[in-house]
Order: C-alpha cells, then sequence, then structure tokens
C-alpha cells in the first residue's frame, strides 16, 4: 500500500453537542441525554481522522486569543498533529452546537469566527510545506480566498484535491475546476445542482446523479464526485463509470462525525492508490465507526477499526 500525506485547510471550533429524543420546538427546553463539549470544526476532524489512519498530517488551522482558543494546543498535541498548523489571530474562536436525536439524525450550527481570518497569505507562507503533501483538503468553514490558493499551488505541482462544501454555499468556479475529489451529503448535492444545473429534478436520487447530475458536475472539473446517502450508503461517479457501497452496520450513538470520517478517509485511501470500489469501503466503514461513540474527537476510528469492521463485515 502507498504511504500519503496530506496536508488540510482545517477549521477549528470548540463543539457543544447533546444527545436529544428529538429536535426541539421553537421557545422548547428538552433534556438532553448527554452533553458533549470538546475541540471539534470540520477542518481539525478531517485532519484528525487521516491522522488516525496513519498518515502524516499538515495544513492551517485559525483560532482567535480569547479563552476558548486554550483548547487547540492540546487537541494538537493529544491527536498527533504538528503544532505548526496553528494559526493565532485576532478575535474570537469559532464555535458550534448540534442536536442528534433518537434515531441518529443531526442538525448544528456553526460560528466560524478566527476561521475566517484564514487567508490566501497563510497558505502562501506554508506553500513549500503544501507542496510536500500528496492530498489537500478542504471545507467550507473557511473563506474561499485559502481554498483558490491551495488548490491552484496543488494543481501546479501536480497533487490531488478533495473538497467537502459544508456549511454549504455557492462553490467558485475556479475551485471546482481544481477539484479532483468531490464529497457532498443529499442536502449539499441538491444546492449546486441548482447552482449548475437547475431545473434538474430530484438531483440527489442516485440513479438520477448518476444519470444527469453526476456528469454536469463532471464536466466543471472534478475527477470523482462522491455523494453520501445516509444509511443508505453512497455513490461515487467518474469518467468511468459510478460505484455505488452500502452502509455498514453498527450500533450508532450519534452521527455528528461520519460525514467528516468518511470524506478524509475516502481521500487518504485513493491518495494510497487504492480503487474506488475499495476507498469507498473504507470510507463507509470509517463514518460508521465514528458514530459508534458520542461526540466526534474521540470516536474517530483507527486504521485497525475499519480494517476490523470490514472483517466481520464480509
Amino acid at each position: 500500500m502507498a504511504k500519503a500525506s496530506v496536508f488540510v485547510l482545517g477549521s477549528f471550533v470548540v463543539s457543544c453537542s447533546a444527545k436529544v429524543s428529538r429536535f426541539p420546538r421553537p421557545g422548547e427546553s428538552l433534556a438532553a441525554d448527554i452533553v458533549t463539549i470538546e475541540p471539534g470544526g470540520k477542518g481539525l476532524n478531517l485532519a484528525i481522522a487521516a491522522r488516525r489512519l496513519g498518515t502524516e498530517v499538515d495544513g492551517l488551522l485559525a483560532v482567535g486569543d480569547d479563552l476558548a482558543s486554550s483548547f487547540a494546543a492540546p487537541a494538537l498535541e493529544q491527536a498527533g498533529l504538528p503544532a505548526a498548523m496553528l494559526i493565532r489571530v485576532a478575535g474570537k474562536t469559532g464555535s458550534g452546537v448540534g442536536f442528534t436525536d433518537a434515531q441518529g439524525e443531526t442538525c448544528l450550527a456553526v460560528d466560524a469566527g478566527a476561521n475566517r481570518a484564514l487567508g490566501t497569505e497563510h497558505v502562501r507562507a506554508a506553500a513549500d510545506r503544501l507542496a510536500a503533501c500528496d492530498l489537500v483538503m478542504a471545507q467550507f468553514e473557511i473563506g474561499d480566498a485559502p481554498i483558490r490558493e491551495a488548490f491552484a499551488l496543488a494543481q501546479r505541482s501536480g497533487i490531488a484535491t478533495l473538497l467537502n462544501p459544508s456549511p454549504f454555499r455557492p462553490v467558485a468556479p475556479e475551485i471546482l475546476a481544481d477539484t479532483h475529489i468531490l464529497v457532498l451529503n443529499q442536502t449539499e448535492a441538491e444546492a449546486l445542482a441548482e447552482q449548475i444545473l437547475p431545473g434538474c429534478l430530484d438531483p440527489a436520487e442516485p440513479a438520477r446523479f448518476v444519470a444527469e447530475w453526476g456528469p454536469a458536475v463532471l464536466a466543471h472539473g472534478p475527477r470523482l464526485v462522491v455523494m453520501t446517502l445516509g444509511a443508505a450508503g453512497a455513490v461515487a461517479l467518474s469518467a468511468e463509470g459510478a460505484t455505488g457501497q452500502a452502509a455498514l452496520p453498527v450500533d450508532s450513538v450519534d452521527s455528528l462525525g461520519a460525514g467528516d470520517a468518511f470524506a478524509a478517509t475516502l481521500g487518504v485511501a485513493l491518495a494510497r492508490r487504492r480503487s474506488t470500489a475499495e476507498a469507498l469501503l473504507h470510507a463507509a466503514a470509517a463514518g460508521a465507526i465514528a458514530t459508534r461513540r458520542p461526540g466526534v474527537f474521540q470516536a474517530l476510528g483507527t486504521q485497525a477499526d475499519i480494517d476490523q469492521l470490514i472483517g466481520t463485515s464480509r
């Protein structure tokens, strides 16, 4: 298996998540089964997930100058991530609140805070570090400018890129053009379809994705587009055709980290030269493993966890 190293355009938030029997109604207070407060952010989650797969990870994470920023350095040390990833700026550190109901459905809100301050100058200062990696991953808890800069640098250096446009906003055409691997859930797929294929009916329906919407995305630059389907698994499309992957059954407790685990593991597996089918299988296993414990930081699995789950599922 080929080795791989990853550069993550990250985000850092102090994450508060609550497991509840159902989502609260307007004006209602609910008793939570469990509340978890931990270092989080989609970018940090991607970095931790990749590191637990045994890859070398570098990248950028911005935090503010408030009390919440004190969560960051110990989190990086505990996760085995380099302290050089941390960028300190004036302002408040990002924060987020999430709910998971009894059926495992989630909803969340994030204030990006200091993550908005991550800019092209930070990417340029880390250009040599980025150029030494095999894969650049990004998400949308940061602005377009650093992603555009990093993906353009990666493109010039022949380095693969992965974008998970979450929380969703319209994807800039130049970023999409420099994206090699695009990973979305069904809600994000519907939103992107409105941007690039207006009038497409049910774009997140798997058959329609394969026949109509997916090819339209590939025409804008990506080499592989993957749509996650929750409990129904995932489907991927490239110029070589479509590949499906069923979800792996586990006793699910909290699905907040599943999408980040899936995206990071998919990217690492492809960087290690696994086939699309193998990469999807490993990503599905990682996503399932991340749901077995509350929260995200301690729930993300290792390569050994993934191998074990795949072995027991066959």
